[in-house]
């Protein structure tokens, strides 16, 4: 009911993706390992993604898309998440931001990637060297309305303190937190066992994913 009455919210011109697709069958701790799997592939060099037939994955994707998995992810260019998770077309339902911070617009796509697309797993992916973080440490002054990216990032240096590591897997884990509870769509999910949120920390240095909440 809940997924029927949020397509009708947004209207009848999104088409529900095939749900006999085999990622969509994944349970939520599938969908996760495989997202860890993919990533120790990506620190051993050993790849396999790009061993896929680019041409039958366009085909096959190209009416509709089955991810089993979102990404909140920050919009940093060293943090390619299909290639940190070694996954191809269609795999992964991804939204990035700097400061990889849950704002309505992403929790709003993460709800439909969720409740539309039933993406089974949504990680909330800070990484090592974040300026978005680092940033709000400083308090830099910045042009623009770069600095409205502090007020999310804040709560996170106020419990962490100045270590850059520590405020960016506060971050995180806060960010998780708030796609928990402000989002009645993912709750429901969740409380269904159709749907789990982490947040993870990316090392930029070894390209290792570590699980942090």
């Amino acid at each position: 009911m809940l997924t029927a009455g949020l397509i009708a919210g947004w209207g009848t011109e999104i088409a529900l993706p095939k749900t006999a697709r085999a990622q969509t069958q994944m349970t939520p701790d599938a969908a996760l390992q495989a997202m860890m799997d993919g990533n120790k592939r990506f620190t051993q060099g050993q790849l396999t993604s790009f061993n896929d037939d680019l041409k039958l994955l366009k085909e096959k994707t190209t009416e509709s898309q089955a991810p089993f998995a979102s990404v909140l992810s920050c919009a940093d260019s060293r943090v390619p998440v299909e290639l940190v998770f070694d996954q191809t077309i269609g795999h992964l339902f991804v939204c990035r931001v700097a400061g990889n911070i849950a704002t309505a617009d992403l929790i709003a796509s993460l709800e439909y990637g969720a409740a539309v697309l039933h993406s089974k797993a949504i990680m909330v992916l800070g990484h090592g060297n974040c300026g978005a973080v680092d940033a709000t440490i400083k308090a830099q002054a910045v042009p623009g309305q770069i600095s409205t990216l502090y007020r999310s990032i804040r709560p996170a240096v106020d419990q962490a303190g100045k270590d850059l590591v520590a405020a960016t897997k506060a971050n995180a884990k806060i960010q998780a937190g708030l796609l928990r509870t402000s989002s009645p769509v993912l709750a429901d999910a969740i409380g269904k066992g159709q749907l789990k949120i982490v947040a993870a920390y990316y090392d930029v240095a070894n390209g290792a994913v570590t699980m942090i909440d």
